[in-house]
């Protein structure tokens, strides 16, 4: 009886952290309060993480197993973990070109990182990703909603309006699932991130946005003595966004700012903020700049886990983003 009740014990689903052996009213809240307000969060925590919530290392061990039962997170053979990633999906960009370099579209469970110059097209894109991923999946969408952390102030809602109705959506329905949250600070921004997962399971979001991820880190963190501090909040912050496209098979997507370096002479002295810690963390990486031919960009892939380096062109129109037709491709790109 002893096993049978363990196995069973093993198969449990729990759906809300009170369900959670040994966690009560009081406990719960706490670790509300510590950001962890689902089961999903709570299976991709670290047990030091609950320290503050006054839960011992064993404890929090016994919470966190339970939680990620609840997951099914365990050792699997690479032919099973074949099978797991078909829940992996997609989401169209609007352009076909963009999203054949892409491998057919942005992948769930990962971080896609959009960096360029300023008009490069990077909240473009992220405006145009919004209404796409509430497209069915058979036209390139995932049926579902958007968290959008503005860091700019660059969301518009016009743009998303005319965005809507060219594919045929209606504004005010895309309107009511797209949640927007403005971080006025780095550590606004983090706590805003570290509070979402609540709000990413009620509304059913599988598409997260952090426009931009570097523009407040940049501007408060200055000078090399702060480096440091700065990289590892960086790394925090977006260790904490893998875990939540990771628990709720979302896409998420940052954009950053660039800096040029006047030391190189050979090459692209433009290169992207946060060093080595966003470059490890984003698992697909595109650098966006303009071109000779007005609203046309060109998106490079930079690296990729598995895709090769590329570059494609796509414009950006009152519509959104679209393909190009074969004379607004650059002459010297042109086959």
């Amino acid at each position: 009886m002893a096993v049978e009740e363990e196995v069973e014990t093993q198969k449990r689903k729990y759906e809300h952290l009170t369900d959670l052996p040994g966690v009560g009213p009081a406990t719960a809240q706490k670790m509300r309060e510590l950001g962890f307000n689902t089961v999903e969060s709570l299976a991709i925590a670290a047990a030091r993480e609950l320290e503050s919530a006054g839960i011992g290392e064993k404890k929090a061990l016994e919470l966190i197993r339970a939680a990620r039962s609840t997951l099914s997170l365990s050792f699997v053979r690479a032919d099973e973990l074949l099978k797991m990633r078909r829940t992996v999906a997609r989401l169209t960009t609007g352009s076909k070109a963009l999203d054949e370099l892409l491998g057919g579209g942005l992948e769930t469970q990962t971080i896609t990182e959009f960096y360029g110059e300023y008009g490069s097209g990077k909240s473009q894109v992220c405006h145009q990703l919004c209404v796409n991923v509430q497209l069915p999946p058979e036209h390139g969408g995932l049926n579902s909603g958007v968290l959008y952390l503005d860091t700019e102030n660059t969301f518009r809602t016009q743009r998303i309006v005319q965005m809507a109705q060219n594919v045929g959506l209606d504004p005010e329905s895309v309107m009511k699932n797209i949640i927007v949250a403005e971080a006025y600070t780095s550590d606004h921004q983090m706590f805003l991130l570290e509070n979402s997962d609540t709000i990413i399971k009620e509304n059913n979001i599988r598409l997260i946005i952090v426009d931009s991820l570097t523009s407040h880190f940049r501007s408060e963190y200055l000078g090399r003595e702060t480096l440091a501090p700065r990289q590892q909040k960086i790394n925090k912050h977006m260790h904490r966004l893998i875990r939540l496209a990771r628990a709720f098979n979302a896409a998420a997507v940052v954009t950053n700012q660039v800096m040029s370096k006047p030391d190189v002479f050979f090459g692209n002295a433009v290169h992207p903020i946060g060093g080595h810690i966003v470059a490890h963390t984003s698992q697909t990486r595109v650098y966006l700049r303009k071109s000779s031919r007005g609203p046309v960009r060109i998106a490079r892939l930079v690296s990729s886990v598995y895709l090769p380096e590329g570059e494609r062109v796509f414009k950006v129109t009152e519509n959104g983003i679209e393909d190009v037709s074969e004379d607004e491709i650059p002459t010297r790109r042109r086959k």
